[in-house]
């Protein structure tokens, strides 16, 4: 995919002075290559894992199933950002060689076998979404919110290689393999436990586990809207699957430590995110602690070391997508003459005003709440379960208390959607963005009899993993 990017870049360069135009083109071009290699990832899942790079990058359904969800879900960002950026005058066509750029490193993550794969694919991922934060360069919070991104990214990487050195020094190899055969002698390992703790440290601050929130809800209020979608949906899924994937693969063996590690990162975002949403009253901001506190609910699947766990990590994030994008389609609809509103008082009367959009949102908050008989609630029901059997009750009781702290908050939105006096009409929303809004919308619903089906496809990519 590295080597598909030069097109848009060249037509880019050469392609002449209309920057709009030029950035259009380019747009397309990147939603055509991204459809592209996520048909092509669907057709390449034939359930026979190779590795190639000596073993450091790993070709398996649990990685493709990855790649075409992140490759639709940047697709779907794309679709979202194309009329905003014309709109505020941020059309350039390096948004979209970004994204690309961005989207390869999330494919590398999912990939990797080896440390040394997994530390490209993040910093290349990483490198390009510190630019994407602070894309509208002339907004003093956009610029804020790249530097924050970009020093506590910083951070991060150097927690994270400080414990792949440690991990690199007492298992004698970088690659997975070796690591797990360390880890299979030695299991009490404190070295490689030390290792661990810092190299989860590291991955926790790219999916905004709590500790390593911080930069969330200050990144995504400052960053453009369409920014902020990607973040909540591409790239958390790539992280979340690169953590699934170390912990049940090299460090399988060490299950009993890094548990109660994953059990207090759960249960603090889970906290944190959810007491930390009832505060906002920014929407974008109130939507970044959400994110935190799902985050949680896909670490207590995570928590209980086992593939039934996979799966379920699998099809939270899945189903998260389709109502984190919907959510950001309507708020990306939130426009008004004077300009983009982002307050969530904003919203009073939209079902008044806006009958579809009011409807949309509605079934998009409580699916992602978990409210039960829309496709979000399947998703906190197999985390739960997965930790229930695993032995983890208590967890799962925690984990459902703090759903329903989530679920208030959610319906504060909705009290001011249906029942409060209307503060005004939103313009008409770009065929896009409404697309994108109506059809995840109704996807919350249509999608209820096809679960099955998904968590089949599901326990097919994360049959290899860990085993």
């Amino acid at each position: 995919m590295m080597s598909a990017i030069s097109p848009p870049v060249m037509v880019g360069v050469f392609a002449g002075k209309d920057e709009l135009k030029v950035a259009r083109l380019v747009s397309w071009l990147a939603i055509g290559l991204l459809a592209a290699a996520a048909i092509a990832s669907m057709l390449l899942s034939t359930g026979v894992s190779t590795t190639a790079f000596e073993g450091a990058f790993i070709h398996d359904t649990f990685s493709l199933y990855a790649k075409s969800a992140i490759y639709l879900a940047a697709i779907v960002a794309m679709i979202l950002a194309i009329n905003y950026l014309e709109t505020e005058k941020l059309a350039r066509f390096e948004y979209p060689v970004l994204i690309v750029l961005a989207v390869t490193g999330m494919s590398l993550m999912v990939s990797s076998n080896d440390l040394m794969t997994l530390y490209l694919g993040l910093e290349m991922q990483s490198l390009a979404l510190y630019i994407l934060a602070a894309f509208n360069r002339d907004s003093q919070r956009a610029s804020e919110a790249g530097l924050k991104y970009f020093v506590l990214g910083a951070l991060s990487s150097g927690l994270l290689l400080y414990g792949a050195s440690l991990v690199y020094g007492f298992a004698g190899g970088t690659s997975f393999a070796a690591i797990a055969a360390a880890a299979e002698s030695d299991p009490d390992s404190l070295g490689l436990l030390f290792g661990l703790v810092f190299l989860l440290s590291g991955l926790a601050f790219k999916v905004s586990a709590a500790p390593f929130h911080m930069w969330t809800p200050d990144v995504y209020e400052g960053a453009p809207t369409p920014v902020a979608a990607f973040f909540a949906t591409a790239p958390k899924l790539a992280a979340m699957v690169l953590i699934a994937r170390v912990l049940t693969e090299p460090f399988a063996a060490m299950a009993d430590q890094w548990q109660q590690i994953v059990i207090v990162l759960a249960i603090l975002s889970m906290g944190i995110g959810a007491f930390g949403a009832l505060m906002q009253s920014n929407i974008k901001r109130l939507m970044a602690y959400s994110s935190i506190a799902n985050m949680g609910y896909v670490l207590v699947g995570l928590a209980s070391g086992t593939q039934i766990g996979v799966w379920a990590v699998l099809l939270y994030m899945t189903l998260y997508i389709v109502g984190v994008a919907g959510t950001f389609g309507v708020i990306l609809s939130m426009r008004r003459s004077e300009g983009m509103v982002e307050r969530v008082e904003d919203l009073s009367g939209l079902a008044q005003t806006n009958p579809g959009l009011g409807l949309a949102i509605t079934g998009l908050l409580l699916s992602i709440g978990g409210m039960p008989f829309l496709v979000g609630f399947f998703g906190k029901l197999f985390v739960f379960y997965a930790a229930v059997e695993a032995g983890l009750i208590w967890l799962a009781v925690v984990g459902a208390l703090f759903s329903i702290v989530s679920i208030s908050y959610y319906l504060a939105i909705l009290k001011r959607v249906w029942f409060d006096e209307p503060r005004g009409e939103f313009l008409p929303a770009p065929a896009g963005v409404a697309a994108v809004t109506r059809i995840a919308g109704l996807s919350t619903v249509v999608l209820l009899p096809f679960v099955a089906l998904l968590f089949a496809q599901v326990i097919r990519a994360g049959g290899g993993i860990g085993s």
